[in-house]
């Protein structure tokens, strides 16, 4: 492969060929999450209540993971397009090394909170039991999830995103293969109830890893990874911290966003609590592919910044926005169309459903205007201006959508929680587009 493609190849065919892969994983791993609750739900209400509480402390395992990932992305395509490869294999070493400490962390740390962590939200004996013996065999593999993904990041920044998605693809399907019947049974498989789910999820999650390596071992890419280089650099090490800190945030802030509202809306009932559960269970659906081609383009820009292509860095901006616009119109059409029949996959109770359908009607307005934030957000990050893309995703889950969502409540009561969702969404994009377009254009003046 010519090592100058991401700055040579037409913009168009260009990104194609690196979203498509990543934008497949995201839809494979998406119905994944779906099918997992659709079998948890099916254990029962409480099973899928205990899913929804544990979601935020799981995600922000995962946000770490990718938050840190993003960073070791960025250093390594910029480096490889400005023609330095030493800086390349020493961010590629390093960023292993930090992605096991930050599995140790997470397992030690989500283990002992989990119990103080669910008993803020639920008072119901059934679901803190539930959560808590999901959670304990989950966030027992925490290293396997942060080094399994720094890897995803590494093939990503040199283009191998083929790999990326055999890899994605294969952790899915195992997990999709193994919730069955772990949890019911099946064959000669021991009945492990909610338990069983978890397990899944860590048999996928490690099948993608050893994939990883073995790829790794027997394709040997164009970066060096030794022990040698993991020896912390304060110019590397920084520079991986300085857009995987606001990544990581950016990724995370979702999971405080989630624990504000679930108690906003516990005060009222656990419907509320479950339909929240539930849309951010579709959100995934929905947001994993535009995260797909997010991710197909971060390493592009990143290449294209860094051998100072400017105009080639407008140009997959725009590709992206408007492939992210149509994705976001999609879900917007079903989830005005068939809200009752997406509800309907995750809960039987018709009071759920019933809570659902309006909230998803309302909610659905703000996904095309935060096309602009997702884009702007992600391109902040490729060309090494986290902050930026932190002040985003800030708006968008703090800023903005806790007070508008408490206010709302207090006033004009829960299902009035669902208008904070567009409203921020709509003053967000203005302001990270606002944001993006200085960033590049003090690029091109310098």
């Amino acid at each position: 492969m010519n090592p100058n493609y991401m700055k040579e190849k037409p913009v168009l065919p260009l990104f194609v060929s690196a979203a498509i892969p990543m934008v497949l994983s995201m839809l494979v791993n998406s119905l994944y999450n779906i099918i997992d609750s659709i079998f948890v739900a099916k254990i029962s209400e409480e099973a899928m209540t205990a899913l929804s509480l544990v979601f935020p402390v799981q995600n922000l395992v995962t946000s770490i993971g990718v938050g840190f990932g993003v960073g070791v992305n960025a250093v390594i395509a910029m480096s490889l397009g400005a023609g330095k490869q030493k800086d390349a294999d020493v961010a590629a070493s390093q960023g292993i090394l930090f992605s096991i400490v930050h599995g140790v962390l997470l397992t030690v740390f989500g283990i002992l909170a989990m119990p103080s962590f669910l008993g803020i939200f639920t008072e119901s004996e059934t679901v803190f039991h539930f959560g808590v013996r999901y959670a304990v065999i989950v966030l027992s593999f925490s290293v396997i999830v942060t080094v399994e993904i720094t890897f995803e990041k590494i093939f990503q920044s040199i283009g191998r995103m083929l790999v990326s998605t055999f890899c994605l693809l294969t952790g899915c399907v195992v997990n999709i293969v193994l919730d069955p019947l772990l949890i019911f049974g099946i064959g000669p498989f021991p009945e492990m109830g909610i338990e069983g789910a978890a397990w899944a999820t860590n048999i996928g999650q490690l099948s993608t890893l050893v994939i990883y390596l073995t790829v790794w071992a027997v394709k040997r890419p164009n970066l060096k990874l030794s022990l040698k280089l993991m020896k912390p650099t304060r110019q590397i090490a920084g520079s991986l911290y300085l857009t995987g800190i606001p990544a990581t945030l950016n990724m995370a802030l979702p999971s405080l966003l989630i624990s504000a509202l679930n108690s906003i809306l516990a005060a009222y009932t656990q419907t509320y609590v479950l339909v929240l559960g539930i849309y951010y269970k579709l959100q995934t659906f929905l947001y994993l592919p535009a995260n797909g081609a997010i991710q197909g383009m971060r390493p592009l820009l990143s290449y294209n910044a860094g051998a100072k292509e400017y105009l080639r860095v407008r140009k997959i901006y725009k590709v992206t926005a408007l492939t992210i616009v149509c994705v976001m119109a999609a879900g917007m059409v079903l989830s005005l169309c068939i809200p009752d029949s997406l509800l309907g996959m995750f809960t039987e109770n018709p009071v759920t459903v019933q809570t659902g359908i309006p909230a998803l009607r309302i909610i659905c307005f703000g996904f095309v205007v935060s096309s602009l934030s997702v884009v702007s957000a992600g391109a902040l990050e490729a060309l090494g201006k986290g902050p930026k893309s932190l002040v985003i995703s800030a708006l968008r889950y703090v800023i903005f959508i806790i007070p508008a969502a408490f206010l709302l409540s207090r006033f004009l009561g829960p299902d009035a929680v669902w208008h904070a969702f567009w409203m921020t969404e709509t003053g967000a994009a203005a302001i990270a587009f606002a944001l993006y377009r200085g960033t590049v254009g003090k690029m091109e003046v310098k």
